[in-house]
């Protein structure tokens, strides 16, 4: 949503823990921050849960120092009964079934934990609790490569093909694979959706509403007969209407999700 209405931040944002964040040049950033203020008072005026007091300039720090400063306060993080993100500094024994995604925070991708995320890991919850075994996954914005890992860690006998249009997004998956144990599952590359003619059986896109929308028809292509698609990354006054734009497209809503952690932020999945 921001990146529709700020042109700065159309180069790319991020989310890290409940901020979103992108780079603008140092003389440009007085006009930067009044636009983004007057353009978050419109939202909250419309009924998000955001704030214009909250935005804010701060000035970029080394990687190394930045995520020194987490290790104050990320610890071990459970976010569905199974998967559980444990930050290298960190020692953790996984009990019974949990997945274990080994996962540092960084500057380009924050912690992982984002209720956004979380609701696409609820949902490949619900789906592995059902029996549901998929064979090919495709991630499509897959930035730090948590869902990729995820997804080949509950499926031993999976494979994922993760994109992104940010080449530091696919090395930060390839590096995480590799840590993860499951690089040779996993392949990460630039190729655009629209550009795919494989099929898949599960598809997640956790990117902003207005990227999902344009990606439309290219999501729904990529989907076999009965494959599953998980959208996030959606406020929750945007998750109902662009389901529903799916489903006029031809797929089967299965739910919208609210996510119980931070009820501002929903997710769709679909079936074809």
């Amino acid at each position: 949503m921001i990146a529709s209405e700020i042109p700065a931040a159309a180069a790319g944002t991020q989310l890290r823990g409940d901020e979103v964040v992108f780079w603008v040049e140092r003389a440009d950033s007085a006009g930067v921050l009044i636009a983004t203020c007057e353009a978050v008072a419109r939202w909250q005026a419309n009924g998000a849960n955001v704030s214009p007091q909250r935005v804010r300039l701060s000035e970029a720090v080394p990687e190394t120092e930045w995520r020194d400063a987490w290790k104050k306060f990320f610890k071990v993080s459970k976010l569905t009964r199974q998967f559980v993100v444990v930050p290298s500094w960190e020692r953790y024994v996984a009990h019974d079934s949990e997945v274990v995604i080994d996962l540092d925070p960084g500057m380009a991708f924050g912690t992982g934990t984002h209720a956004s995320t979380r609701l696409v890991l609820e949902e490949l919850q619900e789906l592995a609790d059902l029996g549901v075994t998929p064979a090919r996954i495709l991630d499509v914005g897959c930035g730090s490569g948590i869902l990729s890992i995820a997804a080949t860690k509950r499926w031993p006998e999976s494979t994922c093909l993760a994109i992104d249009n940010d080449q530091l997004a696919v090395d930060a998956t390839l590096d995480n694979a590799s840590v993860n144990r499951v690089a040779d599952r996993i392949d990460s590359g630039l190729t655009p959706v629209g550009e795919l003619t494989e099929q898949f059986p599960l598809v997640l896109a956790n990117i902003q509403a207005h990227v999902l929308r344009e990606l439309k028809s290219a999501l729904i292509a990529r989907l076999v007969p009965g494959g599953t698609l998980i959208l996030s990354g959606l406020l929750t006054p945007q998750a109902q209407p662009l389901a529903d734009e799916f489903v006029a497209a031809g797929l089967r809503l299965i739910r919208v999700r609210e996510s119980a952690d931070d009820p501002q932020w929903s997710s769709a999945t679909l079936r074809r």
